[in-house]
Protein backbone atom coordinates (compact mmCIF):
# COMPACT_ATOMS: atom_id res chain seq x y z
CA UNK A 1 0.00 0.00 0.00
CA UNK A 2 1.68 3.38 -1.29
CA UNK A 3 1.85 6.43 0.34
CA UNK A 4 0.70 9.65 -0.96
CA UNK A 5 4.17 10.34 -2.81
CA UNK A 6 4.13 6.73 -4.14
CA UNK A 7 7.69 6.29 -1.95
CA UNK A 8 6.59 6.24 1.26
CA UNK A 9 4.06 2.71 2.82
CA UNK A 10 0.91 3.80 4.19
CA UNK A 11 0.67 1.37 6.09
CA UNK A 12 4.20 1.44 7.80
CA UNK A 13 3.46 4.93 8.50
CA UNK A 14 0.12 3.97 10.52
CA UNK A 15 1.65 1.64 12.65
CA UNK A 16 4.36 4.02 13.70
CA UNK A 17 2.08 6.24 14.05
CA UNK A 18 0.05 3.72 16.07
CA UNK A 19 3.78 3.60 18.17
CA UNK A 20 4.08 7.20 18.84
CA UNK A 21 0.52 7.10 20.44
CA UNK A 22 1.23 4.25 22.78
CA UNK A 23 4.41 5.67 23.89
CA UNK A 24 3.49 9.21 24.73
CA UNK A 25 0.81 7.90 27.24
CA UNK A 26 1.53 7.56 30.53
CA UNK A 27 -1.04 5.10 30.83
CA UNK A 28 -1.57 1.82 29.08
CA UNK A 29 -4.48 2.11 26.47
CA UNK A 30 -7.45 0.48 25.16
CA UNK A 31 -7.95 -0.45 21.50
CA UNK A 32 -11.06 2.51 21.35
CA UNK A 33 -8.55 4.60 23.20
CA UNK A 34 -5.45 4.40 19.89
CA UNK A 35 -8.13 4.04 17.70
CA UNK A 36 -10.04 7.18 18.79
CA UNK A 37 -6.64 9.06 19.29
CA UNK A 38 -5.92 8.70 15.64
CA UNK A 39 -9.08 8.64 14.17
CA UNK A 40 -8.51 4.54 12.82
CA UNK A 41 -11.64 2.35 12.26
CA UNK A 42 -10.71 -0.42 15.59
CA UNK A 43 -10.12 -3.26 12.86
CA UNK A 44 -6.84 -1.78 11.51
CA UNK A 45 -5.98 -0.64 14.95
CA UNK A 46 -6.31 -3.85 15.91
CA UNK A 47 -4.37 -5.14 12.82
CA UNK A 48 -1.60 -2.25 13.92
CA UNK A 49 -1.29 -3.09 17.57
CA UNK A 50 -0.99 -6.82 16.79
CA UNK A 51 1.83 -6.55 14.49
CA UNK A 52 3.46 -4.18 16.90
CA UNK A 53 3.02 -7.06 19.74
CA UNK A 54 4.43 -9.35 17.31
CA UNK A 55 7.67 -7.15 16.92
CA UNK A 56 8.14 -6.88 20.48
CA UNK A 57 7.55 -2.93 20.57
CA UNK A 58 4.26 -3.57 22.35
CA UNK A 59 2.88 -5.08 24.96
CA UNK A 60 -1.11 -6.19 25.74
CA UNK A 61 -2.20 -7.05 28.71
CA UNK A 62 -4.16 -10.30 28.82
CA UNK A 63 -6.45 -8.98 31.43
CA UNK A 64 -7.29 -5.71 31.00
CA UNK A 65 -6.78 -5.89 27.30
CA UNK A 66 -4.60 -2.53 27.03
CA UNK A 67 -1.04 -1.99 25.45
CA UNK A 68 1.43 -0.46 26.56
CA UNK A 69 5.44 0.18 25.72
CA UNK A 70 7.87 -2.69 25.76
CA UNK A 71 11.45 -1.89 26.66
CA UNK A 72 12.63 -3.36 23.17
CA UNK A 73 12.06 0.04 22.21
CA UNK A 74 15.01 1.06 24.33
CA UNK A 75 17.58 -0.82 21.89
CA UNK A 76 17.11 1.26 19.26
CA UNK A 77 18.31 4.16 20.85
CA UNK A 78 21.24 2.92 22.76
CA UNK A 79 23.72 3.85 20.50
CA UNK A 80 22.18 7.17 20.04
CA UNK A 81 21.84 8.25 23.56
CA UNK A 82 25.40 6.31 24.51
CA UNK A 83 27.74 7.21 26.99
CA UNK A 84 29.94 8.53 24.96
CA UNK A 85 32.99 11.20 24.98
CA UNK A 86 30.36 14.01 23.77
CA UNK A 87 27.91 13.26 26.58
CA UNK A 88 29.94 13.02 29.07
CA UNK A 89 31.69 16.50 28.07
CA UNK A 90 28.39 18.60 27.50
CA UNK A 91 26.83 17.01 30.79
CA UNK A 92 29.96 18.34 32.57
CA UNK A 93 29.60 21.83 30.80
CA UNK A 94 25.64 21.60 31.67
CA UNK A 95 26.53 20.69 35.44
CA UNK A 96 28.92 24.03 35.41
CA UNK A 97 26.28 26.37 34.21
CA UNK A 98 23.57 25.23 36.46
CA UNK A 99 26.34 25.51 39.54
CA UNK A 100 26.52 29.19 38.07
CA UNK A 101 23.04 30.05 37.48
CA UNK A 102 21.09 27.54 39.76
CA UNK A 103 18.31 26.84 36.64
CA UNK A 104 17.76 23.97 34.81
CA UNK A 105 19.17 23.94 31.26
CA UNK A 106 18.54 21.78 28.50
CA UNK A 107 21.01 20.19 25.67
CA UNK A 108 18.56 19.97 22.76
CA UNK A 109 19.28 18.75 19.07
CA UNK A 110 17.73 19.19 16.15
CA UNK A 111 15.53 16.45 14.52
CA UNK A 112 13.96 17.49 11.24
CA UNK A 113 11.78 20.29 11.95
CA UNK A 114 11.74 19.89 15.32
CA UNK A 115 14.41 20.14 18.27
CA UNK A 116 14.53 17.00 20.69
CA UNK A 117 15.56 17.53 24.80
CA UNK A 118 18.82 14.88 25.13
CA UNK A 119 19.98 16.18 27.66
CA UNK A 120 19.24 18.21 31.35
CA UNK A 121 20.80 19.47 34.54
CA UNK A 122 17.87 20.21 36.86
CA UNK A 123 18.46 23.35 38.94
CA UNK A 124 17.96 24.43 42.60
CA UNK A 125 15.07 26.97 41.87
CA UNK A 126 11.67 25.73 43.21
CA UNK A 127 9.66 27.63 40.53
CA UNK A 128 10.68 26.70 37.38
CA UNK A 129 9.73 24.98 33.89
CA UNK A 130 10.63 21.64 33.63
CA UNK A 131 10.81 19.77 30.43
CA UNK A 132 11.17 16.25 30.60
CA UNK A 133 14.28 13.76 28.08
CA UNK A 134 12.43 13.40 24.76
CA UNK A 135 10.32 16.31 24.26
CA UNK A 136 9.98 17.86 21.24
CA UNK A 137 9.56 21.25 20.05
CA UNK A 138 9.04 23.51 17.09
CA UNK A 139 11.34 25.52 15.63
CA UNK A 140 9.61 28.90 14.88
CA UNK A 141 8.26 29.74 18.60
CA UNK A 142 11.20 28.65 20.83
CA UNK A 143 14.76 30.05 21.42
CA UNK A 144 16.58 26.70 20.61
CA UNK A 145 14.76 25.71 17.77
CA UNK A 146 15.09 29.11 16.25
CA UNK A 147 18.74 29.46 17.14
CA UNK A 148 19.19 26.13 16.02
CA UNK A 149 17.27 27.01 12.74
CA UNK A 150 19.59 30.37 12.21
CA UNK A 151 22.49 28.41 11.93
CA UNK A 152 20.89 25.97 9.32
CA UNK A 153 20.91 26.45 5.19
CA UNK A 154 18.45 28.70 3.71
CA UNK A 155 16.59 26.05 2.12
CA UNK A 156 16.06 24.11 5.59
CA UNK A 157 14.97 27.48 6.46
CA UNK A 158 12.34 28.19 3.94
CA UNK A 159 10.79 24.43 4.24
CA UNK A 160 10.27 25.47 8.08
CA UNK A 161 8.52 28.69 6.54
CA UNK A 162 6.54 27.35 3.82
CA UNK A 163 5.44 24.53 6.51
CA UNK A 164 3.52 27.59 8.35
CA UNK A 165 4.51 29.19 11.52
CA UNK A 166 1.15 28.80 13.52
CA UNK A 167 0.24 31.18 16.38
CA UNK A 168 0.67 29.25 19.91
CA UNK A 169 1.36 32.56 22.26
CA UNK A 170 0.66 36.11 22.08
CA UNK A 171 3.76 37.04 20.70
CA UNK A 172 4.60 33.93 18.09
CA UNK A 173 6.14 35.04 15.13
CA UNK A 174 4.00 34.30 12.12
CA UNK A 175 4.94 36.43 9.70
CA UNK A 176 7.82 35.09 6.88
CA UNK A 177 9.39 38.59 6.95
CA UNK A 178 9.32 38.77 10.04
CA UNK A 179 10.76 35.43 11.46
CA UNK A 180 13.39 35.69 8.74
CA UNK A 181 14.46 39.25 9.98
CA UNK A 182 14.63 37.54 13.82
CA UNK A 183 16.46 34.56 12.11
CA UNK A 184 19.25 36.89 10.77
CA UNK A 185 19.40 38.96 14.30
CA UNK A 186 19.92 35.97 16.25
CA UNK A 187 22.72 34.93 13.58
CA UNK A 188 23.99 38.59 14.44
CA UNK A 189 24.04 38.25 18.18
CA UNK A 190 24.67 34.56 18.48
CA UNK A 191 21.71 33.74 21.06
CA UNK A 192 17.61 33.36 20.89
CA UNK A 193 15.27 34.22 23.16
CA UNK A 194 11.68 33.22 23.46
CA UNK A 195 9.57 35.78 24.76
CA UNK A 196 5.99 34.84 25.21
CA UNK A 197 6.16 32.92 21.83
CA UNK A 198 5.71 29.31 23.29
CA UNK A 199 3.91 30.23 26.52
CA UNK A 200 2.34 33.37 27.80
CA UNK A 201 4.09 32.47 30.94
CA UNK A 202 7.18 32.00 29.99
CA UNK A 203 10.44 33.42 28.43
CA UNK A 204 13.80 30.94 27.39
CA UNK A 205 17.49 31.91 26.37
CA UNK A 206 19.25 29.53 24.08
CA UNK A 207 22.46 29.23 22.38
CA UNK A 208 24.20 27.38 19.52
CA UNK A 209 27.13 24.41 19.73
CA UNK A 210 29.42 24.84 16.80
CA UNK A 211 30.73 21.82 15.79
CA UNK A 212 33.84 20.81 12.96
CA UNK A 213 32.77 22.12 9.64
CA UNK A 214 30.91 24.77 11.18
CA UNK A 215 28.07 22.59 12.32
CA UNK A 216 25.09 23.44 14.33
CA UNK A 217 23.07 20.85 15.59
CA UNK A 218 22.83 21.19 19.01
CA UNK A 219 22.26 24.08 21.78
CA UNK A 220 21.64 24.89 24.90
CA UNK A 221 18.68 26.62 26.56
CA UNK A 222 17.04 27.89 29.90
CA UNK A 223 13.92 28.76 30.11
CA UNK A 224 11.76 30.02 33.44
CA UNK A 225 8.61 31.73 34.33
CA UNK A 226 8.12 34.94 33.46
CA UNK A 227 7.70 36.01 37.05
CA UNK A 228 11.25 35.67 37.34
CA UNK A 229 12.54 35.32 33.53
CA UNK A 230 12.52 39.18 33.40
CA UNK A 231 14.75 40.37 30.19
CA UNK A 232 16.95 41.72 32.94
CA UNK A 233 16.99 38.14 34.08
CA UNK A 234 17.70 37.07 30.64
CA UNK A 235 20.62 39.42 30.18
CA UNK A 236 22.32 38.23 33.56
CA UNK A 237 21.89 34.44 32.04
CA UNK A 238 23.45 35.23 28.44
CA UNK A 239 26.77 35.32 29.60
CA UNK A 240 27.05 32.32 31.55
CA UNK A 241 24.99 30.59 28.61
CA UNK A 242 27.17 31.98 25.95
CA UNK A 243 30.25 30.64 27.92
CA UNK A 244 29.25 27.34 27.98
CA UNK A 245 27.91 27.25 24.43
CA UNK A 246 31.89 28.49 23.53
CA UNK A 247 33.21 26.14 26.04
CA UNK A 248 30.99 23.02 24.47
CA UNK A 249 31.89 23.85 21.01
CA UNK A 250 35.45 24.35 21.51
CA UNK A 251 35.86 20.81 23.01
CA UNK A 252 33.58 19.56 20.20
CA UNK A 253 36.41 20.99 17.62
CA UNK A 254 34.15 23.57 16.29
CA UNK A 255 34.95 27.24 16.65
CA UNK A 256 32.72 29.34 18.47
CA UNK A 257 30.55 32.43 17.69
CA UNK A 258 32.00 34.95 19.33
Amino acid sequence: MAGENGDTSATALKALRVLETVAVSSQPLSLSDIATVLALDKSTAYRMLNTLVDAGFVLRDEISKRYSLSYKVVALSRNLLADNETSRVSRQILEGLTAVTGETVHLSVLDGHQTVLIQKVKGTQLVAVDFEIGDRSLLHCTSIGKVLLAFQDVRVIEEVIAAGLPALASNTITDPDAFRQELHRIRSQGYALDDHELSDNMRCIAAPIFEQGGRVRMGISISGPDTRFTFDKLDELRGPLLQAAWTLSERLGGTPWK
